[in-house]
């Protein structure tokens, strides 16, 4: 029995922690989940879309990538059958290949079956890497941003390479941005280990050191400071934020030398240093856990999550797919990004490249089903049954199966509309 009420006060407790984090609020506060977590935070439909991870895409991009390497951009379907397994895949490739016509063609040459992106695929490909060409400048920006963000103005090789592709960065950017701009940067390694080559800022310049949060201050003409995107109903939480808010905004770009580590002026640097870091991403959203990955470099605090769960007006923080992800809530309207990088327009092609093949697939092999069931006499004419034959058509074909897809058209809709992971290539 005494054990029995321990655990109940225990419970309790965590109930007025979470209650006092905002976890409860609004019209959700006589919603109590029978498990605490400390991850908890009210779901918000639209960012949970917006944070939905799409398979096929990060497969399609890793055999792009992979075929576009090989001599002449051409591969031998037994070539990507044997890189299937790296790519979690199981059936087989031919089936795979066959479902994305807009994407990759498929022939037969001396008796095999060999495999080269289309002619819209390669102009996107072409787009893609004109693109990278046009924005060096930018990728050194967004570099040397980081780099004066950090604490020492250095920042490990191996540990940024692991979020290249939340800024933007090519995978080549060591050697095609950093030496082209010696004024900017370094490259340094202090110990002569391998890993631990960095990159150094070399001069500090003032004109980058202006937050995204200084930016839209400047441009309307009042002192720096964040912004709510919750509903009015959360009052608790609108309490909080503007208690927040109310004292002075602290850039990320200052020396946090004299701060008080755990003070309110440090956790409020801390708040602008990850709502910057945000901006520059591409999705306005990164992997909690490698952002813990820098917690030396960026003066994060050991408990970042707890933080950021106390600020749920500028973030948004999920576990979806078992990925704890922070978003900035700013960045989008529903689902949908505000600004979209130039980077996320072409993978947005990209999706809807896929889809249009996609949906052809589809489409003939639906015909083709329909064909053979009336010639065993299983005609399907009304509606009903067309629906029930399209129903068959699963996505868990993907696994080798001949057919599989999506036909409704808000499927397809959200398909291409999604933001892509962070691991993906």
């Amino acid at each position: 029995m005494r054990c029995n009420s321990k655990m109940a006060i225990g419970k309790h407790l965590r109930g007025i922690l979470y209650w006092n984090l905002g976890i409860f609020d609004g019209p959700y506060r006589s919603h109590v989940h029978r498990k605490f977590s400390l991850w908890s935070m009210k779901k918000d439909p639209d960012l949970e879309s917006a944070l939905s991870r799409n398979r096929r895409w990060i497969v399609n991009n890793q055999i792009k990538n992979i075929i576009f390497r090989c001599p002449n951009q051409v591969a031998s379907v037994k070539f990507l059958q044997k890189k299937f397994k790296t790519l979690d895949l199981q059936g087989k490739a031919l089936n795979w290949l066959k479902k994305y016509p807009c994407c990759f063609e498929v022939y037969l040459e001396n008796d095999e079956q060999y495999c080269r992106l289309t002619k819209q695929m390669m102009a996107l490909v072409d787009e893609e890497e004109c693109l990278k060409d046009m924005q060096e400048p930018v990728f050194a920006e967004r570099l040397a941003k980081l780099l004066m963000i950090s604490s020492n103005q250095r920042l490990n090789v191996m540990k940024l390479n692991e979020l290249k592709r939340n800024f933007g960065f090519p995978d080549d950017y060591l050697i095609r941005i950093v030496p082209k701009y010696p004024e900017l940067f370094r490259v340094v390694n202090y110990t002569g280990r391998r890993s631990s080559m960095e990159i150094e800022l070399k001069t500090w310049n003032p004109n980058l050191a202006v937050s995204a949060v200084e930016k839209i201050a400047l441009k309307e003409g009042r002192p720096p400071s964040f912004s709510c995107s919750l509903p009015s109903s959360w009052v608790k939480s609108w309490e909080r934020f503007e208690e927040f808010n109310s004292t002075p905004y602290i850039s990320p770009y200052t020396d946090p030398g004299s701060l008080v580590e755990g003070s309110k002026e440090m956790d409020k640097r801390i708040v602008g240093l990850v709502h910057e870091l945000l901006s520059l991403t591409l999705w306005k959203k990164m992997s909690i856990l490698k952002l813990s990955h820098f917690r030396k470099e960026f003066c994060l605090p050991e408990k970042l999550n707890v933080l950021l769960l106390k600020h749920p007006g500028v973030f948004y923080v999920s576990n979806k797919y078992q990925i704890y992800t922070v978003l900035l809530r700013e960045g989008y309207s529903g689902s949908e990004l505000i600004d979209k990088d130039p980077a996320v327009i072409v993978k947005d092609k990209f999706g809807e490249l896929m889809q249009e093949g996609l949906h052809e697939y589809n489409q003939r092999h639906y015909l083709l089903n329909l064909e053979k069931k009336r010639k065993k006499g299983m005609i399907t004419s009304t509606p009903e049954k067309k629906n029930n034959l399209r129903n068959e058509m699963s996505e868990n074909e993907d696994q080798g199966g001949d057919i599989g897809g999506i036909f409704d058209p808000e499927e397809r809709k959200r398909f291409y509309k999604i933001l892509f992971d962070d691991s993906a290539p």
